[in-house]
């Protein structure tokens, strides 16, 4: 059995393909990433030494169908790469979790003929794609965006802007949401696909973040760009539904994302606890310690069975996937905050330098309650379908 599509997996146990895969990305991310980790997030250069990695050992985008020249990665197995490769660098872990982010618009709802336009370059590693939904006035209120489309001819004409686009700048492809018929609310916004090199395309000026340096966070311009009319994904009106559809799925990978981060903040933790002397003992000694490595290492399994359960939903596309991807990816970023928070503690005075990493996990965990959709968002949605449940 390969990694393709195999939603009857069970929470407790990974088939062995996926235990399989867990291992190799593992032993990647220790010797290809984590020594490149603390110069990444110093320098806030892209990696594109590790990415060139990362296309080498077909772990930069995993969830490409086989057809498309992928390896067909069902849902769990882009959980398990973005997971092992946050563990040592969440800018890393982004890598293959924005290619999904920005092709899954096309799996869903855009024709064979752009599928087979633009899955094969990132099947390749040739191109990366990222997501542009939102824009400075409309995060969390994505339907209330002012990026427009207007037909003209055989293209469409762009104008406006989006906000916090992750790689904006490295990626070739952007899967764009705007405005086509501003009379029609979220059934009047359409997706597009607009390259980088696309006249009256333009970059904003690099993001100074708190974390994540690694990932490019850049605003994108448009100022009359005009596209070719085949460049709409699936039918004029149908961007919103995708979109959000799109987050159902990828919510998901931000949780494995968060779960990577915390897991390895656990572990440099408890390391240093069993290493760190006071009072004559190792500080592991203390019970006041070990009860706060056991919250965090219980918290991270539960955060871990909830996310696995929703990749098998999202493989499956399940009727709740809604709620359960929401569930994931709010429990396991605040999950990640509360552990890096206390690993730092742990660690003590040198939690808080940069000669540990628990601070960059730390400040790279933060991201993970905000994009894409705050965790009060998050709570939203799945207080909206839990009482859906009781009409």
């Amino acid at each position: 059995m390969g990694l393709a599509a195999n939603p009857d997996f069970t929470l407790f146990a990974l088939p062995e393909e996926h235990q399989a895969l867990r291992e190799a990305v593992a032993q990647f991310a220790d010797e290809k990433v984590a020594p490149r980790a603390a110069d990444i997030d110093e320098t806030g250069i892209f990696p594109r030494d590790v990415y060139d990695a990362l296309v080498a050992a077909d772990f930069h985008a995993i969830h490409i169908p086989e057809e498309f020249g992928g390896q067909g990665g069902d849902a769990l197995a882009a959980c398990l790469v973005i997971e092992e490769l946050s563990r040592v660098c969440a800018s890393t872990g982004l890598l293959p979790a924005v290619n999904k982010l920005g092709t899954l618009p096309l799996m869903i709802a855009a024709d064979d003929d752009l599928l087979q336009r633009y899955l094969p370059q990132v099947a390749s590693g040739e191109a990366m794609f990222s997501y542009a939904l939102s824009e400075r006035e409309a995060g969390s209120d994505a339907a209330s965006m002012t990026t427009r489309a207007v037909a003209d001819g055989d293209a469409w004409v762009l104008n406006g802007q989006k906000s916090w686009i992750s790689n904006a700048g490295e990626s070739t492809y952007y899967t764009v949401m705007a405005v086509t018929d501003p009379s029609a609310g979220p059934r009047g916004i359409s997706a597009f696909v607009v390259h980088a090199d696309d006249e009256g395309f333009a970059l904003g000026t690099p993001e100074r973040k708190l974390g994540i340096h690694g990932s490019p966070t850049r605003e994108i311009l448009f100022d009359n760009c005009r596209i070719p009319a085949n460049r709409i994904v699936g039918e004029p009106g149908t961007g919103f539904k995708t979109a959000m559809s799109t987050l159902d799925h990828t919510r998901i990978t931000i949780g494995a994302q968060a779960l990577g981060i915390a897991q390895g903040a656990l572990n440099v933790a408890t390391a240093y606890a069993k290493d760190r002397q006071q009072f004559g003992k190792s500080i592991s000694s203390f019970q006041a310690i070990q009860f706060m490595l056991a919250d965090m290492a219980m918290k991270i399994e539960a955060a871990r069975q909830l996310v696995y359960a929703a990749a098998a939903k999202s493989e499956r596309g399940d009727a709740d996937l809604t709620f359960f991807g929401a569930a994931a990816k709010c429990f396991a970023s605040d999950v990640a905050m509360e552990v890096t928070t206390d690993a730092v503690q742990v660690l003590g005075g040198a939690g808080y330098t940069r000669d540990w990493p628990v601070e960059r996990y730390m400040r790279d965990a933060k991201i993970t309650q905000i994009y894409e959709g705050t965790n009060q968002v998050q709570r939203i949605v799945m207080a909206k379908q839990l009482l859906s449940r009781m009409n």
